[in-house]
């Protein structure tokens, strides 16, 4: 089968990452990088002499042999950028978060449908075997009707300057919670704080609750100033509990047999008997294909052989739905914002007359 031919665009952090990743893919050609930077664009030459490498997007969107284009910058480029690639007719990889507004996200969403091209959102996490295996335990019934998602995801920085850590870190965990639970989210409330005179007003502390139609709750704790590193999952259900603990090396994901048994007394329907079941602990077995390169293989799939992506542009856009309402959450004091959902797309709506959210300086 032809090589896809894919053109990078951003080469920071997550660009190098995503070369290598699509270097360990047979089926992948990068053809090219594009970056702003002189000192990036320096570092791509060396990595990878035999591609092309411009300070022009343009360039690889007019070359006909470059199918597909992954772009790794900025939130606030991320719509542009997507747009104009898949205007030029190329698959797009777009880096998480999506977009900066769920309008912004439609608008993509909906420009792949008319040019039948794929848009996958990098949600890596979706492709770890962790989370698979959970999907698979919560999907199969094992676990029973799910009481809640639980998540913390702290740590000492990465500090950024032009969005919160809402925004940075959160749609790991809304990603997953939205890939797990099969249920339509309907409001969502949050708390943030900002204790760090930065320059800017960014918050390096949050907690995020969402609550779903079926009354399922999700809660998302996001900390940049915490004295440890913790990356803890807990999902509930009716008749299983698991825990994903993705700093420990070994068993990261463990099964449950506990929870609490209700029933009523003989004297009257009113009094109810609680009573606690502890039974065994069991660790899967997980996939340890790197998630990345995992992920690559499905863009391939997706490109070649019509697959849906699992993380694709309507996934992305509901993250950004709720990290959208998070927001305005925070912005007004901790005050709940309803989620409107119109058949198709989840959209913020506050009752309470306050301007629609958007991200901090220089994010938006």
């Amino acid at each position: 089968m032809t090589p896809i031919r894919i053109g990078i665009v951003g080469y920071g952090y997550w660009g190098p990452k995503l070369v290598r990743s699509f270097g360990q893919v047979a089926e992948f050609e990068v053809a090219g990088v594009a970056d702003l930077r002189p000192e990036r664009l320096a570092q791509a030459e060396l990595d990878l002499p035999s591609s092309t490498t411009t300070a022009d997007f343009e360039q690889l969107l007019d070359d006909a042999s470059i199918e597909a284009i992954a772009i790794a910058t900025p939130i606030s480029t991320h719509a542009d950028l997507a747009k104009r690639a898949l205007e030029a007719g190329k698959h797009v990889w777009l880096e998480k978060p999506m977009a900066h507004s769920v309008e912004a996200c439609e608008e993509l969403v909906q420009l792949a449908k008319q040019n039948d091209r794929v848009l996958l959102v990098d949600h890596t996490f979706l492709y770890t075997g962790a989370v698979e295996k959970m999907h698979e335990l919560v999907s199969s019934g094992q676990l029973g009707e799910l009481y809640y998602f639980d998540s913390v995801r702290v740590n000492l920085g990465l500090f950024q300057h032009d969005y919160n850590v809402v925004w940075d870190l959160a749609p790991h965990d809304l990603s997953i919670m939205l890939h797990l639970v099969d249920d339509r989210p309907v409001q969502v409330q949050a708390m943030g704080a900002a204790p760090l005179q930065t320059g800017t007003k960014l918050e390096s502390v949050a907690y995020v609750t969402i609550r779903f139609a079926s009354g399922m709750i999700g809660h998302c704790h996001v900390n940049w100033l915490a004295p440890t590193k913790i990356r803890m999952t807990q999902v509930a259900g009716t008749k299983k509990m698991l825990v994903w603990d993705d700093v420990e090396p070994d068993t990261k994901v463990k099964v449950y047999d506990s929870g609490v048994d209700v029933a009523s007394t003989p004297e009257s329907k009113y009094d109810a008997m609680v009573q606690y079941r502890t039974g065994d602990m069991w660790a899967p077995q997980l996939d340890k294909t790197e998630a990345l390169r995992k992920e690559a293989q499905h863009f391939f799939d997706c490109v070649r052989n019509g697959e849906a992506p699992r993380s694709g542009g309507e996934l992305g856009r509901d993250v950004v739905a709720l990290l959208e309402a998070a927001q305005q959450s925070i912005d007004s004091g901790g005050l709940p914002i309803d989620l409107v959902d119109d058949g198709q797309v989840l959209e913020p709506h506050s009752t309470q007359g306050l301007a629609a959210p958007t991200l901090h300086s220089g994010a938006a």
